[in-house]
């Protein structure tokens, strides 16, 4: 095929996928699309398949929220506000709102959008700026388009697909339409930042020549919980795990970061900014650019580039400093986070530190199959001095020590302990038993706000009253409610978060005073125990809950999940 493929054959193919239930059905119905499009519009369609209007590698977004996918849809459809709102909280998507809202259109519309116009589509929309000169640009495309098409236009400019796959999903399509293993195809896309890039490689065979493209996010590796279960002690629950001798050190309680470094390409597409000859990026966990916000990092990032031009990428911590330089208590980092940029006076009032730990690519090669005691010597390349640090890491032989370590760790600010075998490679977005992280003053979940009440006396005008959920489990994001928590944010925070409330509402109970909202608020919440519960369709409930701190650092894919909830009640 040499002409680009309709965009509304696409849309169909991806409503179908979204309506089959097995993993192998919805990829082999995802092969039959790819394996009808040329290389162009494959690299568009995977990309589109994996939720993601453009590539990781591309710094371009189109940055659109839910308010202005309701004007469009209101000034191409002219449906009522609260006709769309009512539908919303009925099907809990807006794409689905605005398919109905063109179907309900007499007569039907008719379209020709190829897959090509629907990328341009997305270009112009990223270089738009201003609400109103988006809207009226999203408005002028779903005024010609089939529902269909609408559907998925929006679904991936309000970044949620919904169809079951996600880019996991897409490598076993291209996995299986080709044959080729998924692990290597998994490994194209890590290396590009390119799903759609990895799917012409697959289709060509030619993963092999896939090589590191720098300046986008690779996404973390993960660690798993570990504590002192039943009769077993702390060491002999970590050595049935991760049996010893192993690297142990602490964990810091800041925000997970890469930083990616080099001589400059001078590619302003690139993420990063230049300084001093170099580039420099910083992703957070959410794989967002946060490199702008902490310029007081960029500056000395930026030398590393003389020991590697041809590039290194660091993993490592963003922590908040005192006035000695000793690393503080995570809520000072507050003031610092969810901003774009940071002017002087707030880095002077919270000045930060970036802790490394662990290197993933240096003179432009991935380090990932590495082990952990060879990408620890990689470090001693780089000199560690005012804000860039080094983790300490010791190799431990007796597990017995674990206790002392982690008291130790507690009395230099940090928040416990990481426990790795020395001889593990980096997977990224793997959580498994290679790396495990030791909290044990108080039993923590990160979890997801899923609906909010207004508080009393004087946060009377606040929604601070939390019910929050867990995952189901890693591969199944249903949400499962565990418990609601009433403290432990400041005033300023549930102002903020009131107002993020107030803006994605699903639905309202009693007059307002509770209302559903869309799940991406993630916070990390203590308790003293796990009970079991009928309240909850979890079966469990949190006691004596409280909100530790708002981790906006983290996504909602990457809240734990019922099964830990089940180990800390004692039923794993």
């Amino acid at each position: 095929m040499t002409d680009s493929a309709s965009f509304a054959a696409l849309a169909l193919a991806l409503a179908d996928v979204a309506a089959l239930s097995g993993r192998h059905d919805k990829a082999d119905r995802l092969g039959v699309l790819f394996a009808e499009l040329d290389d162009a519009d494959l690299r568009r369609a995977a990309r589109w398949a994996a939720g993601r209007v453009f590539s990781l590698s591309d710094q371009r977004t189109v940055s659109v929220g839910f308010a202005a996918l309701l004007r469009a849809t209101m000034a191409a459809t002219g449906a009522e506000e609260d006709d769309l709102r009512a539908a919303l909280v009925r099907l809990g998507d807006p794409g689905d709102v605005t398919a109905g809202a063109i179907e309900a259109l007499v007569p039907p519309v008719e379209s020709d959008l190829t897959i090509e116009e629907a990328e341009g589509f997305f270009e112009q929309v990223a270089e738009t700026s201003g609400s109103t000169a988006k809207t009226a640009l999203i408005a002028g495309m779903l005024a010609r388009v089939t529902p269909e098409e609408a559907r998925f236009l929006v679904k991936l400019l309000a970044g949620e697909l919904r169809i079951g796959m996600g880019e996991g999903g897409v490598v076993s399509a291209l996995s299986r339409l080709y044959g080729r293993k998924g692990a290597t195809v998994r490994r194209a896309v890590m290396l590009t930042g390119d799903v759609g890039e990895a799917a012409v490689l697959a289709r060509r065979d030619r993963l092999a020549e896939a090589h590191l493209t720098l300046f986008h996010p690779i996404t973390f590796m993960l660690a798993s919980p570990a504590e002192a279960k039943g009769e077993r002690t702390l060491a002999e629950e970590v050595a049935r795990q991760v049996p010893p001798p192993v690297a142990v050190e602490d964990k810091f309680d800041g925000i997970r970061a890469q930083a990616h470094v080099a001589a400059d390409p001078g590619d302003e597409d690139l993420h990063g900014v230049p300084e001093a000859g170099a580039r420099v990026a910083l992703f957070s966990r959410t794989l967002d650019a946060i490199e702008r916000a902490f310029p007081d990092l960029v500056r000395p990032l930026a030398a590393f580039a003389e020991a590697a031009p041809r590039g290194v990428i660091l993993d490592g911590e963003i922590v908040p400093l005192g006035p000695q330089g000793e690393v503080v208590p995570f809520q000072a980092l507050q003031k610092r986070l969810g901003r774009k940029t940071a002017s002087e006076e707030l880095q002077r009032d919270v000045p930060v530190a970036f802790v490394a730990y662990d290197v993933l690519a240096i003179d432009g090669e991935p380090t990932l199959d590495a082990s952990f005691r060879e990408r620890q010597a990689l470090l001693d390349r780089f000199d560690w001095t005012g804000p860039l640090r080094r983790s300490v890491v010791a190799e431990v032989h007796d597990l017995d020590t674990l206790d002392a370590l982690f008291d130790a760790a507690r009395a230099r600010g940090n928040e416990g302990l990481m426990v790795k075998a020395l001889d593990s490679p980096y997977k990224p977005g793997r959580r498994g038993r290679d790396w495990l992280k030791i909290k044990k003053a108080l039993a923590t979940l990160d979890v997801v706000v899923t609906a909010v009440e207004r508080g009393h006396g004087g946060r009377r005008k606040l929604l601070s009253d939390f019910t929050f959920a867990v995952r189901a489990s890693e591969s199944d994001g249903t949400l499962l409610n565990v418990g609601k928590a009433y403290s432990g944010l400041t005033d300023a925070e549930l102002a903020a978060l009131t107002e993020w409330f107030e803006e994605h509402t699903l639905q309202t109970f009693a007059h307002g005073k509770v209302r559903t909202v869309e799940p991406e608020v993630v916070v990390e919440v203590a308790f003293d125990n796990v009970q079991v519960s009928k309240r909850h369709k979890s079966g469990y409930a949190l006691r004596f809950p409280r909100i530790v701190r708002l981790r906006e650092d983290k996504p909602a894919a990457e809240i734990d999940t019922l099964a830990t909830v089940a180990a800390l009640a004692g039923d794993a």
